[in-house]
């Protein structure tokens, strides 16, 4: 990986993209968004994507429009695309394709495929979970929008999670000795005592939770008295300062392993900030239900569904835009 000078010059001398290239990434923008949008269609998008280079450049692009849409009235929102068998179809998709060639370049998208993660050694989209088998025999779960760098040498055992939630079951180093196994985030450095345990990266604080056996963690900033060991059935949040306070572990943690997501008496507001990691688009609660508190096994590979669940079971309405990009949870 270049040093932050050498990324700064790549960002600011990244090449253009071919016009072939964004009118692909409109075509995918509309396919993933319409009625009839398969999980096939989600694979073939994530393979274009993953292609190269140019496609996550172009895809960056892409959601970075959508997101831009969010302030437009949804009745204005691409109208000439609403009506996929047009006859000025073709002509919509060139225009929207131009629409991408002037949304921010060079740096901007770049950074924005880094953060997204497409450069790390192991990643996976939105609703997609992978599993890794590293060299040592350890192997790391990556849940939804995840990415990892490996970095493995004769004296460290090092994960770096960039972004996103990993499980790890570590493997006895028969490799070397005094080779620890660690997973580092923005925040500090999970080391494993012989064990299995989740390492979810938030925006300001890292959250860890042990399944089997222990992990010792060290916040970056913090004196050794910060440093904490955390035991089976345990989780805790760390800044790079120090460790909040232990809890055990709530009913349902790692079961998004098996698909699920459970929750009990959780607000609607957090749930839908859950269900929205694994979908694509917008997922919004409006002020007036979002303290209602849910309970219940939810399954996260089909997002559509555990929506009617909540529609069929709690006094709220899922009301959709933008062909199911856009939802929001309203009072029924």
């Amino acid at each position: 990986m270049p040093g932050a000078a050498g990324l700064t010059i790549a960002m600011r001398s990244a090449p253009t993209i071919s016009p072939g290239v964004l009118e692909q990434a409109a075509e995918w923008l509309v396919r993933l968004n319409s009625s009839t949008v398969s999980d096939q269609d989600h694979l073939a998008c994530e393979r274009w994507r993953r292609a190269a280079p140019e496609h996550a450049l172009a895809w960056a692009r892409a959601e970075l429009l959508m997101n831009k849409l969010d302030s437009v009235p949804p009745r204005l929102a691409m109208p000439a695309l609403d009506r996929p068998h047009c006859a000025d179809r073709r002509a919509a998709m060139l225009k929207l394709a131009s629409v991408l060639a002037l949304l921010p370049t060079g740096w901007l998208g770049l950074q924005f495929a880094d953060d997204k993660g497409w450069m790390a050694d192991y990643h996976t989209g939105t609703g997609v979970r992978r599993s890794v088998q590293l060299a040592d025999g350890s192997s790391i779960q990556l849940n939804t929008a995840t990415s990892i760098d490996v970095q493995f040498s004769p004296t460290e055992r090092t994960v770096l999670l960039r972004h996103g939630e990993i499980l790890v079951q570590t493997a006895p180093d028969t490799a070397a000795a005094n080779r620890p196994f660690r997973v580092r985030t923005a925040q500090g450095l999970i080391e494993a005592l012989g064990t299995r345990f989740s390492v979810r990266q938030h925006e300001a604080l890292t959250e860890v939770a042990v399944f089997e056996h222990a992990v010792r963690i060290e916040p970056s900033q913090g004196s050794t008295s910060a440093y904490l060991t955390l035991d089976t059935g345990h989780t805790v949040s760390f800044t790079n300062k120090r460790a909040n306070n232990v809890t055990s572990l709530a009913i349902g943690s790692g079961a998004w392993i098996h698909g699920m997501l459970m929750v009990d008496r959780m607000r609607l507001r957090d749930f839908i900030a859950e269900l929205a990691r694994y979908r694509g688009g917008l997922v919004r609660c409006d002020p007036a239900v979002a303290d209602i508190r849910i309970s219940g096994t939810f399954p996260m590979d089909d997002t559509d569904m555990a929506l009617a669940m909540l529609a069929a079971t709690y006094p709220v309405t899922v009301r959709r835009r933008l062909r199911g990009y856009w939802v929001t949870l309203e009072q029924g």
